[in-house]
């Protein structure tokens, strides 16, 4: 009897792979602590994945989905958390570098009424954003030490340039120098228009009072020497008797000092008010110097 063998066919074994998303490198200065759970990146699939799985694995592949995702969100959220530590870290200790002076609101009203030193929050209370627009600020007219202190110096140069009216200046048509006594500041226009904004100045002291009035450049001279005060003035420009536009040659904020008339200038400034005058241009001098 011939027997029949039923020959049993031996069914591969499909064996289905998962592999973890690929790796994405962060900023390590979003993460300074190199924190292995922050680097997961989770993609559309995994790799691996196949289009045929039996309903275990894809109970293991949403298990793996939500732990990943998990994953993810965790880290996220920690290296939010972490740039905004440290956000907030450097904030404090930026201003904190700075300290405050005793005329913190008011230097904030007029460097933000000045509105070219940066974004200023006036509530009297220093920050980073202060600290930095004071600094420029110092640094701009040479006001020492640049520490970003709202201190009497930076309160007096702030408000004199805040509180400057360039309509006072009768320039009339052509180049005009302008010089407010009241304030100490000067400032350059041009057929009635500003063409070199107000900076500080220092003019005559007592005895020797910059006299009011409407005069012309007679004379220029890029190193002028003064016999009487034996001293050098570069970038000089004469407007009356013995008197006219120079760079100073000590600190220009030391009041005690003064000038003996002349309009002293700091050397950036000197320089740009050599550059725009000329011979016959129009000086115009107004105000009150205090004490004098």
């Amino acid at each position: 009897m011939n027997r029949v063998r039923s020959t049993l066919g031996v069914a591969a074994l499909a064996v289905v792979t998962l592999v973890g998303a690929g790796a994405c490198a962060l900023d390590p200065q979003a993460d300074p602590a190199g924190d292995d759970l922050a680097a997961v990146s989770v993609s559309g699939r995994l790799s691996g994945e196949s289009a045929l799985l039996g309903s275990d694995q894809l109970t293991g592949l949403t298990s793996a989905r939500t732990t990943t995702t998990t994953t993810a969100t965790l880290a996220t959220t920690r290296t939010t958390v972490q740039t905004t530590s440290n956000k907030t870290t450097a904030k404090t200790k930026a201003a904190a570098a700075c300290p405050q002076g005793e005329y913190q609101k008011a230097v904030e009203t007029y460097l933000a009424k000045l509105g070219t030193f940066g974004k200023m929050t006036v509530d009297g209370k220093q920050s980073a954003a202060d600290c930095a627009a004071i600094k420029l600020f110092q640094q701009r007219y040479d006001i020492r030490p640049v520490e970003g202190r709202a201190g009497p110096t930076t309160h007096d140069v702030a408000k004199r340039l805040a509180t400057t009216s360039v309509s006072s200046c009768k320039a009339g048509s052509g180049v005009t120098f302008c010089i407010d006594l009241t304030r100490q500041t000067t400032w350059i226009m041009r057929d009635g228009k500003v063409i070199y904004p107000p900076t500080v100045t220092r003019t005559g002291m007592r005895g020797y009072a910059t006299p009011t009035g409407t005069y012309k450049i007679n004379y220029r001279n890029i190193k002028e020497w003064s016999n009487p005060y034996e001293v050098w003035l570069p970038y000089w420009q004469r407007f009356v008797g013995g008197i006219g536009y120079h760079q100073t040659t000590t600190y220009l904020h030391d009041k005690s000092i003064g000038s003996h008339g002349c309009i002293n200038l700091l050397p950036a400034d000197a320089k740009r008010f050599w550059d725009w005058g000329k011979v016959g241009y129009r000086v115009v001098v107004f105000g009150h110097r205090s004490g004098t």
